[in-house]
């Protein structure tokens, strides 16, 4: 208990990946001299005819930032009339569940909503905000509908005595209260900003004896329980929960090979250095071992817009 306590003081002067910027702590970078039609030209050639030059589409899409990919797609529909996205994010169709929103939105910043939301609207015409609450229900809702407005608390000085009357809330919300009030735990962790929850950790454990993930996992069930411990996961350090994320989507008997390409694509240029220092320090062994012990299949990552990622870069 003394080591957890230690974990919960040291972190509230950690560094967050919330404020991360692009690039920082990613392994791909931006290429100088890059030339989008000369991408562009390569790709179509790659996959002209019969058959597909995986080597250069592995070659052109790992070694390009995001924003360079979004160039050559530009320049690839001016020169063939055919769309090819390359890196498409999407919240509703095949293959989406309730647990990547989850992911998404409990592991991002204000600002990285707000570029969601604007792109989500651009391609759909939509707002996220109105097909969420058509996809989901009940107070998982309203938690999710509160993060995904993007409107968290961005504050960076903490208020000790506010962090201690929010963890005095929670406690007698959930366990000091015959059955829980999930509207103060989605309130104070959908809105409060990082910096000020890692104090409210804090101070929760020292009211309380429990950490504040373990009083959610024993008063609450399903998908509230499991966006509210992500939050809490988080906010204690983002990289973990990827690396965590990352070890169970290659655990059993299978892969989970959506979960495995969104992260390596999501985070590549924002903390996957980080991400595999923290899976390494929770496993005891490498991501790029734990994915070449998986067989994990190459051909995958290509076909869905991306490649191999960041496999040459040590991982």
């Amino acid at each position: 208990l003394n080591l957890l306590q230690d974990d919960l003081e040291s972190l509230v002067s950690s560094p967050s990946s919330f404020t991360a910027k692009t690039g920082e702590r990613g392994t791909i970078k931006p290429i100088p001299n890059f030339n989008a039609g000369g991408d562009a030209k390569a790709l179509k050639k790659a996959m002209k005819g019969l058959g597909t030059d995986e080597k250069t589409l592995i070659d052109v899409l790992t070694h390009r930032s995001s924003a360079q990919r979004q160039l050559i797609c530009e320049a690839y529909q001016k020169d063939t009339g055919k769309v090819r996205y390359l890196n498409c994010v999407t919240l509703q169709g095949a293959g989406t569940t309730e647990s990547v929103l989850i992911e998404i939105f409990a592991s991002r910043s204000n600002e990285q909503i707000k570029a969601l939301s604007d792109a989500y609207f651009n391609e759909t015409k939509k707002k996220l905000t109105e097909d969420l609450k058509g996809e989901v229900s009940g107070d998982f809702s309203k938690a999710l509908l509160l993060l995904a407005e993007g409107k968290r608390a961005t504050d960076t000085t903490v208020n000790t005595e506010k962090a201690k009357e929010d963890a005095k809330t929670l406690y007698n919300a959930g366990e000091k209260k015959f059955g829980t009030d999930e509207s103060k735990f989605i309130e104070i962790l959908c809105q409060s900003s990082i910096p000020q929850l890692r104090q409210t950790l804090v101070e929760y454990k020292n009211i309380s004896g429990k950490t504040l993930q373990q009083t959610i996992e024993g008063e609450m069930s399903g998908k509230l329980e499991e966006l509210l411990v992500a939050i809490v996961k988080c906010v204690k350090s983002v990289p973990a929960y990827f690396a965590e994320r990352l070890y169970v989507s290659m655990k059993g008997g299978g892969t989970d090979e959506q979960t495995l390409t969104r992260i390596m694509v999501s985070r590549s240029e924002i903390d996957l250095l980080d991400i595999r220092t923290e899976f390494k320090k929770l496993y005891k062994y490498s991501l790029h071992s734990a994915i070449k012990v998986r067989n994990y299949s190459y051909q995958s990552l290509n076909e869905s817009g991306f490649g191999t990622l960041v496999l040459k870069q040590n991982i």
